[in-house]
């Protein structure tokens, strides 16, 4: 690991850290209050990919549904105006937007191989994303003198990677780069999670074969053909799954490469001086 003990990290004059948990956990909190000290650079994987991997993908796909509208296709064929994405750190929907969600078209869903072909898109994106993070760590101190640096990463880093070979090219990089923080939910925010889900359901990236088992499997239950599917139903009924699948994964990462805070002390985390204290005791129960 890059800090092998509580006083390591504490003492470190550059501190490398990468947050990777559920999202909801309060990864991007805590990241945008370090990056306010004006002591952190905040890389946010999610951002990456929606600017410098996706943004195409993300403007072409809003210009196709505009040149649906007479109106603004003749706009758009005269260069008359120019269609874009507004993302931000605190706005990440048009990736989530572009990713969509599989079922009937006329309830906004996507046909199943166009929504594995934007999974695929996001997969190479994310690891493309993350596999950036030693370069942004260079140009965070070379080019704006930033001493500590955090990543944030996307829930679904665990979908990418296998946190049981010690060869893995992803996770070697980071874990040499970074010192590597699970945030670990407890059952209640796992109930929580399910229920801001219910309420509010957003596109996710999955590992291909579970995708393709959860899919299959919802349409057995319920002896639906691909047109049927509710696209926010489907997600839904998914996503405790998504949860149960990715727990084990999280929990590999942080054994094999890294350490893990409990989220209910990341909740508390207030200013600087209190994560790195999170981060510390997380060294030393690791030790």
């Amino acid at each position: 690991m890059k800090y092998q003990t509580a006083s390591d990290w504490t003492n470190a004059a550059q501190k490398r850290v990468l947050l990777f948990a559920m999202s909801g956990l309060g990864k991007t909190h805590v990241s945008a209050m370090l990056r306010d000290t004006r002591d952190w650079f905040h890389y946010s994987i999610d951002y990456r990919i929606g600017t410098r991997y996706m943004g195409e993908y993300i403007a072409d796909n809003a210009k196709a549904e505009a040149m649906k509208v007479p109106f603004l296709r003749e706009l758009l064929l005269s260069d008359s105006i120019h269609i874009g994405s507004n993302i931000s750190f605190d706005n990440l929907t048009p990736v989530s937007t572009y990713l969509g969600k599989p079922g009937d078209r006329s309830k906004g869903g996507l046909a199943l191989a166009e929504y594995q072909r934007r999974q695929d898109q996001f997969r190479r994106a994310e690891i493309d994303a993350l596999r950036d993070t030693p370069y942004f760590i260079d140009r965070a101190q070379a080019l704006y003198g930033y001493p500590h640096f955090v990543c944030d990463t996307g829930g679904s880093i665990c979908e990418w990677v296998d946190a049981n070979d010690p060869a893995d090219p992803v996770l070697k990089m980071l874990s040499d780069s970074c010192l590597m923080v699970w945030i670990k939910g407890s059952d209640d925010h796992t109930s929580d999670l399910v229920q801001r889900f219910d309420k509010a359901p957003k596109p996710m990236a999955y590992e291909p074969e579970f995708l393709l088992a959860a899919w299959n499997e919802y349409l057995i239950e319920n002896k639906f053909v691909e047109g049927d599917v509710d696209p926010d139903t489907f997600i839904r009924w998914t996503y405790a799954r998504a949860l149960a699948h990715r727990q084990p994964r999280y929990e590999a990462i942080a054994k094999n490469w890294g350490i893990f805070v409990q989220a209910s002390d990341m909740g508390s985390v207030r200013d600087e001086a209190d994560f790195v204290a999170v981060i510390a005791q997380g060294l030393a129960a690791h030790s």
